[in-house]
């Protein structure tokens, strides 16, 4: 059963909220070890599986932006140890165009022995308005794992594995 990313509370807006997408280059997270791309050599997964928002603004106020991220993380057999610190960033845009902010936020999971887990992480995000004609859709919000350039050329090519890559099958009687 795929874990479900519950919904936010609706807020007041004086008008549209801005876009809030995940960066396709950044949306999964494949660290391998080795000189080759195989389930064997992968330690840790993970992919971005929601992302739901709202946002909140008045007359001059800032435009505030409540997203809740859902992520789905794995250990391969090259994982070591019981946890990992994933890193990921949320960058507000001109849409369409320059990044005007980026933050980092560390997201410390522990597997506790499973091969796998869910996480939600909940951020607020504040945007200052020039004005307030300046509408919530003049902006962008996009969100996604800190990876190497490597990883995001991996991503790019639609290569991917399962969090869970690597993973041994239950032994069976015989």
């Amino acid at each position: 059963r795929a874990p479900r990313i519950a919904p936010l509370r609706r807020s007041a807006a004086a008008g549209p909220c801005p876009y809030v997408k995940i960066l396709y280059d950044a949306a999964r997270y494949v660290e391998l070890t080795g000189d080759r791309v195989a389930a064997s050599n992968v330690a840790y997964t993970g992919e971005i599986e929601g992302l739901v928002s709202d946002c909140a603004y008045q007359a001059d106020e800032p435009i505030t932006v409540y997203t809740r991220v859902l992520f789905n993380l794995g250990r391969g057999p090259q994982a070591q140890g019981d946890g990992r610190t994933y890193r990921y960033w949320i960058a507000v845009t001109e849409r369409n165009k320059a990044v005007l902010a980026k933050e980092y936020f560390d997201l410390p999971v522990s597997f506790d022995g499973a091969l796998t887990t869910s996480v939600t992480h909940d951020q607020v995000v504040v945007i200052p308005r020039a004005a307030a004609t300046t509408s919530g859709d003049n902006f962008e919000i996009l969100v996604g794992f800190d990876v190497t350039p490597e990883m995001a050329e991996f991503n790019r090519t639609g290569s991917r594995f399962r969090v869970n890559a690597g993973a041994l099958a239950p032994a069976t009687d015989q």
